[in-house]
């Protein structure tokens, strides 16, 4: 209210000395306007201010209701940054993991195999030498059946271990 009254009261001069000569009602108005801005002034002035606070403070809950959101959602953004480090820490363990076990698994099969190997030739070494027995056997019983089945060779005994010597050597 001062300030219209400050402004009315500034304007007062140079309405004052506009009419110089001429005879108008600008004092009479100008003084009516002020009145009539007082006036609505004095009756509006709190319904005016009431009616700014309340939108004021509409604002203000609508800009926290927002500022809430953000916040939630930057809160969602972080814990999604962070399970998505989780999962790429995991994924790299997982990942170290699983070669280690590719390595153990090629070095235990590399060792089986060469243990199957040494057996495979062990045995094979074994038939042979039992196959060999076998052979010599057969020999030596081919040789005495022989020899003992014709009754027109004389041999002697040690003629007769001397020639299965030379036939199993």
């Amino acid at each position: 209210m001062k300030k219209i009254l400050l402004f009315a009261l500034a304007l007062a001069p140079i309405a004052l000395f506009a009419s110089e000569g001429a005879e108008t009602d600008i004092i009479q108005r100008t003084v009516n306007f002020v009145i009539f801005a007082a006036i609505l002034w004095y009756l509006l002035a709190d319904k005016i201010k009431a009616m700014f606070a309340e939108r004021s403070l509409g604002i203000q809950s609508e800009l926290d209701k927002v500022q809430d959101t953000l916040k939630a959602s930057q809160a969602k953004v972080d814990n999604a940054a962070l399970k998505l480090e989780e999962a790429k820490k995991l994924a790299v363990e997982i990942v170290e993991g699983a070669t280690a076990e590719i390595d153990s698994i090629k070095v235990k099969s590399v060792q089986t195999t060469d243990h199957e190997i040494a057996n495979l030739k062990k045995n094979f070494d074994e038939k042979i030498k039992v196959e060999t027995r076998k052979a010599k056997k057969e020999v030596v019983e081919t040789v005495l059946e022989q020899l003992l089945s014709s009754e027109n060779i004389g041999v002697s005994q040690d003629e007769l271990a001397n020639i299965v010597l030379k036939k199993v050597a």
